[in-house]
C-alpha cells in the first residue's frame, strides 16, 4: 500500500503542530524523572568544588603577598651574649638601610611561646640554644639580590647572622594549595561532562519512549528543530529546578564549612574568605548548568532525529 502524499505544510516545513498541539502529542515529564534531581546534585558539587577552589586561591594569594617582603634573620651563636650583641648590631644596621621598611627583635618571651609545643616549657639556652630573630619587612620582593645585598650588609656586624625569604619556607605548602586548586578545577570540568552525558542520556531515553509520536508528528509536517524545542524546553524547566536546588544545597555546604574553619580563628584561614567576585561566580554556576543542558539536549535530539526518520 503507498504511502499518502505529505501535505502542504510538510513539503513547505511548517507543522501545524507546533506549540501547544505538539506538546499535547508528546507528553513532557519533568519533576517525575530523575533529571532535575540528577542536575541538583551536579551542581551543588560543582558549587561546592568550585567554592574551595577559590578560597583555596584566595588563601595562596594572600600568603604571597603578604610574605612577599619578609625577611628572617637567625643569629646562630651558641653564646648567649654573643648573640645578643650580635643581634642589637644586626638591627642598628638593617634600620638605616633604605630598602628595609621595619625591623624587629623578636623577644625571648615570643620565641619561647613558639617552641614549646615541641620543646615543652623548658626554654634554657644552655640546653636548647635558640637563634636570636629579627623580623624584616622590606620595601619591595624579597628577591634573590635583596637577601645578598642584606647578607652583605650584615657580614661585618653579624659573622653568624642567616638570612631567609619567608616566602621560601612555605614554597611546599604554595605548591600543595596549587594542586589542590588544579584538583578543584578537574572536578569542575569532570562534573560539566557528567552533566551533559547526564542530559544526553535522558534525551535519548525520552526519544526512544515517543519514537512512534514522533514519527507520526514529523510525518504531518513537524520539522526536526520544532520536534527538538519541544524536548528543549522540557530540559529548560528540569535544568532551572535542579540548578536552584543544586545552588541552594552548595550554598549550604560552602556557608557550613566556612564557618567550621572561621572558628579555627587562624588568620591564615581567615584569609581564605570569598569575596564578592568569587560568589558572583558561584552565582553563575547554575546559569551555566542550564545552557550546557539546553544545548547539550538539542544536539542530541536533532542528531537522533535526523537519523530516526
Amino acid at each position: 500500500m503507498s504511502q499518502p502524499p505529505l501535505s502542504d505544510a510538510a513539503r513547505t516545513g511548517h507543522s501545524p503542530f507546533a506549540g501547544e498541539k505538539a506538546r499535547a502529542l508528546i507528553p513532557q515529564a519533568r519533576l517525575a524523572g530523575p533529571m532535575p534531581w540528577v542536575l541538583a546534585i551536579m551542581v551543588a558539587l560543582t558549587v561546592l568544588a568550585a567554592g574551595a577552589g577559590l578560597s583555596l586561591g584566595n588563601l595562596a594569594g594572600d600568603a604571597r603577598s603578604e610574605l612577599s617582603g619578609g625577611v628572617t634573620v637567625q643569629i646562630l651563636d651558641a653564646d648567649p651574649r654573643s648573640r645578643a650583641e650580635q643581634a642589637q648590631a644586626a638591627q642598628a644596621v638593617l634600620q638605616g638601610m633604605d630598602m628595609v621598611a621595619q625591623s624587629r627583635i623578636v623577644p625571648q618571651e615570643e620565641l619561647d611561646r613558639l617552641i614549646e609545643p615541641w620543646l615543652g616549657s623548658a626554654g634554657d639556652a644552655e640546653t636548647v640554644p635558640v637563634p636570636a630573630l629579627i623580623d624584616v619587612r622590606l620595601g619591595g620582593k624579597a628577591t634573590p639580590q635583596a637577601i645578598e645585598a642584606l647578607a652583605d650588609a650584615l657580614a661585618g656586624t653579624a659573622p653568624d647572622a642567616r638570612i631567609d625569604a619567608q616566602s621560601s619556607w612555605l614554597q611546599p605548602v604554595f605548591s600543595a594549595l596549587r594542586s589542590l586548586q588544579y584538583l578543584a578545577l578537574a572536578l569542575v570540568l569532570l562534573l560539566a561532562v557528567t552533566s551533559a552525558a547526564a542530559v544526553f542520556l535522558a534525551a535519548r531515553s525520552a526519544l526512544g519512549n515517543n519514537r512512534a509520536t514522533i514519527e507520526i508528528v514529523h510525518l504531518l509536517g513537524g520539522t526536526d528543530g520544532q520536534i527538538a524545542q519541544l524536548f528543549q524546553r522540557a530540559v529548560l524547566v528540569d535544568s532551572i529546578l535542579g540548578g536552584a536546588a543544586g545552588l541552594v544545597l552548595g550554598l549550604a555546604a560552602v556557608l557550613a564549612l566556612g564557618y567550621q574553619f572561621a572558628a579555627l580563628d587562624s588568620g591564615m584561614i581567615a584569609s581564605a574568605g570569598l569575596d564578592w567576585v568569587d560568589w558572583i561566580v558561584i552565582a553563575l554556576i547554575p546559569v551555566f548548568g542550564v545552557l550546557l543542558a539546553v544545548a547539550t539536549a538539542r544536539f542530541t535530539v536533532l542528531a537522533a532525529v535526523r537519523k530516526m526518520l
